[in-house]
């Protein structure tokens, strides 16, 4: 795929030691949901985004600002339950899959959602941990931890396409 080239170990790395490529603080929803909004105008078929926390961290909020930084208007559920909830626009297919409820890796392949990471698609993934060397790499990976009265977010690009993406968020 045009764009998935990983990106050489010295643009990851910092004195051998990994440092997120973009750290930020967000004191509440509407700047977790802005900062997935102003990510999305970079996303490109093809692309997978891992989104890792604990529960409560605001993986579900960031992908909902994701879609509405797409122009989705309606309901964004959180996909704990049916496992995947599937969103179409004009210009791509988004999937967005929680995969908590894995107790092994291999349920992924079980699932039939290997079809679903596709060069037509982009497919969010929280809990990825859970589907560990089952999944294709990752184009970004996103932290959220919980800190005080907000969150601390943190992303890594490790393709070209990442990269790309990843810059419309820089300052």
């Amino acid at each position: 795929m045009a764009g998935r080239e990983k990106l050489p170990p010295s643009a990851l790395l910092n004195d051998n030691a990994p440092v997120p490529q973009l750290t930020r603080f967000l004191p509440d929803e509407p700047a977790t949901l802005a900062v997935g909004a102003a990510l999305a105008p970079g996303l490109e078929p093809g692309m997978v985004i891992f989104l890792s926390g604990e529960l409560g961290a605001g993986k579900t909020t960031f992908a909902r600002g994701v879609l509405r930084g797409l122009g989705h208007t309606g309901r964004v559920k959180s996909p704990s339950y049916a496992l995947l909830e599937p969103y179409t626009f004009s210009r791509l297919y988004l999937y967005h899959f929680d995969f908590y409820r894995f107790t092994n890796p291999r349920e992924l392949g079980d699932a039939g959602f290997r079809e679903y990471f596709n060069p037509e698609s982009v497919s969010l993934v929280e809990w990825p941990e859970n589907a560990a060397g089952m999944l294709p790499a990752a184009d970004l990976r996103i932290t959220l931890r919980v800190t005080g009265l907000g969150r601390q977010l943190e992303i890594d690009a490790d393709t070209e396409a990442g990269s790309r993406c990843l810059k419309r968020l820089s300052p």
